[in-house]
């Protein structure tokens, strides 16, 4: 079982940039790809980006590609997203998740453990 804990939310005007963090515990390991999903007041869990667990293959949703960038930290088991030129649009609770998969990682489904969520406001 592991425990992810996201931080690093807040309010932010139009932009502006904000770095995410997810930190893993438990039974962790290097080889879980890791995404970040957001959900807006009355709407659906989206994707947002993901990495595969070498790091070296991300993915991210058309909303976002070239605004935000996951990375993360094998050794010290955390992934961030650094999230540039934030828009209201971006206003939303994101999420962290983990899968033992390498593949799928656009899909809610393919995840095997999440966060409790962090919250983004991005006021105009």
């Amino acid at each position: 079982q592991a425990q992810l804990v996201e931080s690093g939310g807040g309010l932010v005007q139009a932009g502006d940039s904000l770095q995410l963090s997810c930190a893993a515990s438990g039974r962790t390991s290097s080889r879980y790809s890791m995404g970040w999903f957001r959900q807006a007041p009355g709407k659906e869990r989206e994707f947002v980006a993901a990495s595969a667990w070498s790091g070296q293959n991300t993915f991210y949703a058309g909303s976002v590609k070239g605004r935000f960038t996951i990375s993360r930290d094998n050794a010290k088991n955390t992934v961030y997203l650094q999230m540039n030129s934030l828009k209201p649009e971006d206003t939303a609770v994101y999420y962290c998740a983990a899968a033992k998969a390498p593949y799928g990682l656009k899909y809610e489904g393919t995840y095997d453990y999440w966060g409790q969520g962090t919250q983004v406001t991005v006021s105009s």
